[in-house]
C-alpha cells in the first residue's frame, strides 16, 4: 500500500523556519561585526614607505587591543595608526591609517646622526633599514605618551623625522599578521626583513 504524500508547508511554517535560522545567525553576525569593530581589522598597504618589509598591496590583520591597554608597545612593532595633527593640516584624510615601525617609546633620547638612529645612547639593532639614512635628526626627548615611528624605507616614508612624535591616542592597532600574497603568509611582530648588521 503506497503512502500518500506529505502536505506542503504552510507558508506560516516557513517563515517560523527562516526565523529560527536567522536568529541562530544573528549572535555569529553580531559577533564578526564586534570582532571587526574591536579585535581584529584588515589593511592594505598603500605605500612604498614599509618596504622590504612590507610590499605594495600586501594585505595585513591589525590587532586592535594592545594599544588600548596601558603598558608600552614593544618595539620594532609596525603600529597602525591616523594621521597625526600636521599632517591633517597638510590635507590627509581623518579617517585614513598609516603604517609605520615604533622605534623609541616615551623618555627615550633619539637621533639620527651619519645615517644611523641612535636610542639613548646606543646605535639601534636591528634598525630595519636596508641603506643608511639620508638625513640626520638632532637629538630630542620623546615625549610622554607619544612614540617615534619610522618607515623601514627611511628614505621615502613621511613620518616621525618629518612630522615629529607620534601621539599615542592616535593608534589604530598593531599589525600583527600578513595574509595576502600567499608566498609572504605570516607574523609581523618580529619582521623577518630586518637586515643584519654589517659590521
Amino acid at each position: 500500500m503506497s503512502s500518500s504524500p506529505p502536505p506542503p508547508a504552510s507558508s506560516e511554517g516557513q517563515r517560523g523556519f527562516w526565523r529560527s535560522q536567522l536568529g541562530a545567525l544573528l549572535p555569529w553576525l553580531l559577533l564578526a561585526l564586534v570582532l571587526r569593530w574591536a579585535v581584529l581589522e584588515p589593511r592594505w598597504i598603500p605605500s612604498g614607505s614599509m618596504l622590504p618589509t612590507l610590499q605594495l598591496q600586501d594585505r595585513v590583520l591589525v590587532e586592535k587591543l594592545r594599544p588600548r591597554l596601558s603598558g608600552p608597545l614593544p618595539l620594532g612593532t609596525v603600529v597602525v595608526f591616523h594621521p597625526p595633527a600636521p599632517l591633517l593640516a597638510a590635507g590627509y584624510d581623518p579617517d585614513a591609517a598609516l603604517i609605520k615601525r615604533l622605534v623609541a617609546g616615551p623618555g627615550d633620547r633619539v637621533e639620527v646622526r651619519q645615517g644611523q638612529l641612535w636610542r639613548n645612547g646606543e646605535p639601534v639593532r636591528p634598525d630595519w633599514t636596508p641603506v643608511p639614512m639620508d638625513y640626520s635628526l638632532a637629538p630630542f626627548t620623546v615625549p610622554r605618551d607619544h612614540l617615534l615611528v619610522l618607515g623601514d624605507n627611511r628614505n621615502a616614508s613621511l613620518d616621525s623625522h618629518v612630522w615629529g612624535p607620534l601621539p599615542r591616542s592616535a593608534l589604530i592597532g598593531t599589525a600583527v599578521w600578513r595574509y595576502w600574497p600567499p608566498q609572504r603568509f605570516g607574523p609581523l611582530r618580529i619582521s623577518a626583513a630586518a637586515p643584519t648588521d654589517p659590521s
